[in-house]
Parts: structure tokens; C-alpha cells; sequence
């Protein structure tokens, strides 16, 4: 008799028209669901999709597949829920994908609040969009929305974050703060070139912006660390000398414990606004909108 993993797998992919979201909804590796499908269009000897770069097309023959197998599958499943040991309901599960000091700062002290599963990812913005894109994850927090036609997401912007100019506590800034005072932005550039410069491969859009938008030229130069985060940034800086551009929320909490300085938020403001990328098939609303109140809130307070 036939594998009936194969019928399951199958009317996820039906139903939900791309292999990335049948694997989310079965919990299974994207390769386990293509091995399953493989097997069943072999063992009745039929193709059952059309595969398109962008989803899963079922051709007749799975159509008529589908409408043979979906009512019992679909009994087992409520069969497979009545039976099972617990009557524990399965507790919903959102993913979420941000910067890892955007989770360490605003989610990760809330974590033991919430009431439902949450799956957190971190990396770079466009990985993060494109894995939103796929159904992989259910809300992106970004400042990089990508508009595109025909598509499940949608963007809202909810806060701003400043880009601004910090060094370490035991730095010397006194030429760099008289060249602020006196608005000797020439010789201002020229101090700023003789330190140590920190960085991180994620901000690098940032060090740029800030640098062309308040010395009108871009950067000639490049920072002497680039390390994985403004985490990692802010306690290199807390031990020595040095440099560097990094979002004002981050640091405020260092800034306040004298741990580093802020010494400029640029004569023009170099802002990124932050957005709420999320699904809008999402299931779970209500999961998604905590989140998005935490991020509200904890914002709102930085903004303070």
C-alpha cells in the first residue's frame, strides 16, 4: 500500500502552492517534501505538477488525484487530532526575522511572557525579506521594504532609528568636539580619518550614508573592524579607543551607563525608517499584533 505521508504531503503542496510552505506546514525539510512527492508521482505514474519558478501548478491528472484523496485525509487528520494522547491544543508558532541586537534588545526580555511558540531568525535584511516572501517567516522587522507586485506582504512602518556617531569611554574627543563646537567640519573629517573605526558587516550601508551625507563625499576609507555586530562593536569600544556609526536604540542604554559616548548625530540627520513586514495570510493575527505592540512600546520609550 502506498506511503500516506505521500497523500499528506501532497495535499499540502496542492493547497498551499509552493514546496517551502508545504514544508512549514508539515514540519518536514523541503528536500523530505520534494522526496515524497517524487515517490508518489512515481507510484501512480503521473505528473502532478507543473513546476514554475515561482509555484507549484497541479496539472489534471493531480486535480483529479486531489479531489479523490482530500475528504479522507482530511478525516484522518481530524481522526489522528480526537485520538491522541493529549487534549492539550497545539500552541501557535510565529516566526520572526530581525538583526540579532534588535531581538536581544527589544523581544528577548519579553520571551517569557508570551503565550505562544516563537521562532526567531537572524541575518541579513534581503535574506530575511526573501525568506518572508516564501512563507518561511511571518514578520520581518527592516528598514529595507521591497515592493513587489503580486505579492502576500506588506509593509507598515512603525518607528525611526538615527544613525549616530559614538566612541569609546576612554577615547580622546576633545579635538573632535572642538571642531563641533567651532563648526570646523573640515578639520572634523580630518580628526575623525586618525582614529580607530569599527563596523559591522550589516551597518556598512549605514557608515556610508552617514559619512556622504555630512562630509558631501564618500567615505575613502574603510573601518579597521569589521565585526559580526553593534553588540560586539559596543563592547570592543567599552574596553578601549575607537569609533563608530551605529542606531541610536542600541546604544542608549551604554551611552547611559558611561560605557561609551555619543560624540555627533550629524549636522544632517541620517534616519532609516523601521517597518513591520509581515504575511498577510497569516493565521496567527493576534500573535503577531503582541509582537508588534512590544516593538511599539519599547520604541516609543527610546524615542522618549
Amino acid at each position: 500500500m502506498v506511503n500516506l505521508e505521500w497523500y499528506r504531503t501532497f495535499k499540502e503542496i496542492y493547497e498551499r502552492g509552493t514546496l517551502t510552505k508545504a514544508s512549514v506546514a508539515l514540519y518536514a525539510s523541503q528536500p523530505g517534501v520534494s522526496v515524497h512527492l517524487k515517490a508518489l508521482e512515481t507510484y501512480v505514474g503521473k505528473t502532478l505538477f507543473e513546476r514554475t519558478s515561482r509555484k507549484m501548478v497541479p496539472t489534471e491528472d493531480g486535480k483529479v488525484l486531489y479531489e479523490f484523496i482530500v475528504e479522507a485525509i482530511n478525516k484522518l487528520e481530524v481522526a489522528e487530532q480526537h485520538f491522541k494522547k493529549t487534549t492539550q491544543e497545539k500552541s501557535p508558532s510565529v516566526h520572526i526575522g530581525m538583526c540579532s541586537e534588535t531581538f536581544q534588545l527589544i523581544i528577548e526580555p519579553e520571551v517569557h511572557k508570551l503565550d505562544f511558540d516563537l521562532v526567531a531568525r537572524f541575518g541579513a535584511h534581503p535574506d530575511l525579506i526573501s525568506d518572508l516572501d516564501n512563507g518561511i517567516l511571518d514578520l520581518v522587522i527592516t528598514p529595507e521594504p521591497q515592493r513587489k507586485q503580486k505579492t502576500l506582504v506588506e509593509y507598515t512602518p512603525f518607528s525611526r532609528e538615527r544613525i549616530v556617531l559614538i566612541a569609546g569611554a576612554k577615547t580622546d574627543t576633545k579635538e573632535t568636539e572642538r571642531c563641533l563646537k567651532n563648526s570646523d567640519f573640515k578639520g572634523l573629517k580630518e580628526e575623525l580619518l586618525k582614529n580607530t573605526w569599527y563596523s559591522s558587516s550589516n551597518e556598512m550601508e549605514h557608515f556610508r550614508r552617514f559619512w556622504f551625507e555630512n562630509f558631501n563625499e564618500r567615505a575613502a576609507f574603510k573601518p579597521n573592524y569589521i565585526l559580526p555586530s553593534i553588540t560586539s562593536i559596543i563592547r570592543c569600544l567599552s574596553q578601549g579607543n575607537g569609533l563608530a556609526l551605529v542606531p541610536d536604540f542600541l546604544c542608549q542604554e551604554q551611552i547611559a551607563a558611561k560605557e561609551i559616548k555619543l560624540v555627533w548625530e550629524g549636522r544632517v540627520s541620517t534616519e532609516n525608517i523601521l517597518y513591520f513586514g509581515s504575511r498577510t495570510d497569516l493565521k496567527y493575527k493576534r500573535e503577531l499584533a503582541v509582537i508588534q505592540d512590544i516593538f511599539r512600546s519599547k520604541m516609543r520609550g527610546a524615542e522618549d
